[in-house]
């Protein structure tokens, strides 16, 4: 018998002012005793709502409306609350997305492992030393026992999700949830986490549902994969297997989104659409609109999830074919060129530079009470940027990417050093000529959700730098938002000029962005880990919209981020940051396939390699 058993499971939310929505869709799967289950998808498939019913964590408007939960032959969907409360934590646990939101800012880490053990006194006895269990969970996840004594705020990103990950381990769980634990944080400190999960896990013995839009990192760590569409799951097989035997063509549409960067060549797909909305009813295969080799009968029949090979799927074609590998194949070939995106040899481009940094160095001074705490946030750093021309600047969170994006645009001062653009000092320029240099220095901000105004449509994001620094009038700047628009991709234009944030997709969302910084007509971009919120399907086609804009406007452009693989595709030319210190640079094929530094090293020894499991 297995411990988590699912079974036409459905969730529906039903506001009262909009249609009702399906989110998940008859959903079964099992999960053992010590099986470590990826679950693979899109932002919006249904992911976290199916994690979410599975803990019976809904809340309204969102409500079980079918189908069965059995926990250890417990059926949790007729479970009452308290007896929910004594299986939580206990038996079931979960780490959530954001470390910062699922701890208590007002409490130390000491209290909070207090109050867990407190609420459960029978799960480890009543003679409990408290301090010497939270020293001993924390060890388990590399945190020191000082850590006990400090509030969330006073932790790093990592930090804080190790401390979550020790809080759901804390009463010894048989199955722990995992919804996108890691998202947001660095690649090394990632790995650091996933690694002593999986350790954890092994020497433990408690099952896993990792939930997730990082393939890499699910294929990589995960015993078994599901994948998850539009709320239902369209195929689950052993995790070996989908690497090179995926059967549905959504699984290779997202595989074709991740590459190896240390490759000669590197090519990424994209899946082209978005997922169908789940308000309307839909007749045949949910994936049909976007899949390239949907037939007649795919847009009036709904697949079912039948046997096929070591798993399941959910693709007519397969089942009436019996040959998933023909399918993909065929798939493959109608594929069409602009869903392809590829980077080959480095190129070098010696054009004059537009913007040159030479020597700086920015130092932050923080004084409590009569002590004063120095940081060196950047240490005499020195690059330029050239026209046409993609420089990437990679590093952890910390390493001093942000600080050097904040001096490029003028929002920072250096301490020492100095930035000039073409004949002018950047660092000396007062407010009326600092405002005249931001219209040729513009920057792409990390997160499209966080970067327009959710209360004003696309068309006033638009218009704003349209009127402050090319001075159109209103008519004028909407004639121009619609160009914008159409040069991102966005098309028809009018029918997104008057939508609000809200209305748009995340990948949508970051075009609007990237029109929004092109609006001035800059010469020089700051893009800032501009795909690092959006999922793996999406990234390779803002990566391909970026490349073209820089090419065909002959913008100089910094590439912000620490993802490798989005450096290789993009850039040119790659910079290494670590604590403020540039470490390594040269073209990107060299820094990357010949990595000379141990921190570079250290940074590609993190990148997530499917199929070649790590630790066993």
């Amino acid at each position: 018998m297995a411990l988590l058993e699912v079974r036409d499971l459905s969730v529906t939310y039903s506001p009262r002012d909009s249609a009702a929505v399906r989110a998940v869709n008859q959903v079964s799967f099992d999960v053992h005793d010590g099986e470590f289950v990826g679950l693979l998808g899109e932002s919006g498939c249904g992911k976290s709502t199916l994690g979410t019913a599975v803990l019976r964590l809904l809340d309204k408007p969102a409500a079980i409306t079918g189908g069965t939960i059995r926990f250890d032959g417990r059926d949790v969907t007729t479970t009452t609350e308290d007896e929910l409360r004594s299986l939580r934590w206990v038996d079931l646990s979960t780490v959530f997305q954001s470390s910062m939101n699922s701890l208590n800012p007002v409490i130390t880490v000491r209290r909070q492992f207090a109050d867990t053990f407190e609420a459960h006194p029978d799960a480890l006895g009543n003679d409990l030393d408290v301090d010497a269990r939270a020293a001993e969970l924390l060890e388990m996840v590399s945190l020191d026992r000082s850590v006990l004594g400090r509030f969330a705020h006073e932790l790093s990103g990592g930090m804080k999700q190790r401390v979550a990950l020790a809080l759901a381990l804390a009463l010894e769980p048989r199955f722990v949830l995992l919804d996108e634990p890691t998202t947001g944080l660095d690649v090394v400190v990632q790995r650091d986490i996933l690694d002593r999960l999986r350790e954890l896990q092994a020497r433990l013995g408690f099952a896993v549902l990792f939930i997730s839009h990082d393939l890499g990192t699910v294929m990589e760590l995960a015993d078994r994969v599901m994948v998850m569409y539009a709320g239902e799951i369209v195929e689950d097989q052993p995790a070996a297997q989908m690497v090179t035997g995926h059967l549905h063509p959504y699984s290779a549409g997202l595989l074709g989104s991740y590459a190896d960067p240390r490759d000669e060549v590197v090519k990424v797909e994209f899946i082209p659409g978005r997922p169908p909305d789940l308000s309307q009813s839909h007749g045949g295969c949910l994936f049909q609109p976007r899949c390239p080799v949907a037939v007649d009968t795919c847009r009036t029949v709904h697949p079912e999830l039948l046997p096929a090979e070591l798993g399941q799927v959910r693709c007519l074609l397969v089942e009436q074919t019996g040959d998933a590998r023909a399918v993909l194949e065929k798939a493959a070939e109608l594929r069409h060129r602009d869903q392809v995106f590829a980077a080959g040899p480095s190129m070098r481009i010696d054009a004059e530079p537009v913007l040159v940094v030479d020597g700086v160095s920015k130092i932050y001074k923080t004084r409590r009470g009569l002590s004063t705490t120095v940081t060196k946030a950047v240490d005499d750093v020195s690059f330029a940027l050239r026209p046409g021309h993609v420089t990437a600047l990679v590093g952890q969170s910390g390493s001093g990417k942000t600080t050097i994006a904040r001096i490029l645009t003028g929002v920072e001062r250096p301490t020492s050093g100095s930035v000039r653009f073409k004949d002018a000092p950047v660092d000396h320029l007062r407010r009326r000529a600092l405002r005249k240099y931001r219209r040729h220095v513009q920057l792409v901000f990390q997160d499209p959700f966080a970067a327009l105004n959710p209360t004003r449509t696309v068309a006033y994001a638009l218009s704003r730098p349209l009127q402050n620094h090319v001075d159109l009038d209103r008519a004028q700047a909407r004639a121009r938002a619609a160009e914008l628009l159409e040069t991102v991709g966005m098309s028809p234009a009018e029918q997104y000029l008057d939508k609000l944030p809200h209305q748009l997709s995340g990948g949508q969302r970051q075009r609007v962005v990237i029109a929004r910084a092109l609006a001035p007509e800059p010469e020089v971009l700051i893009a800032d880990e501009p795909i690092s919120m959006l999922d793996v399907s999406i990234r390779a086609e803002i990566i391909a919209l970026l490349d073209q804009l820089v090419r065909d406007r002959g913008i100089a452009m910094l590439y912000i981020t620490h993802d490798l693989l989005s450096a290789r595709l993009l850039a040119g030319e790659v910079m290494v940051l670590n604590q403020g210190v540039m470490v390594e640079r040269g073209a990107t094929l060299d820094v990357i396939g010949e990595a000379k530094d141990p921190y570079t090293r250290k940074l590609l020894a993190a990148i997530p390699r499917p199929g070649a499991r790590q630790l066993t």
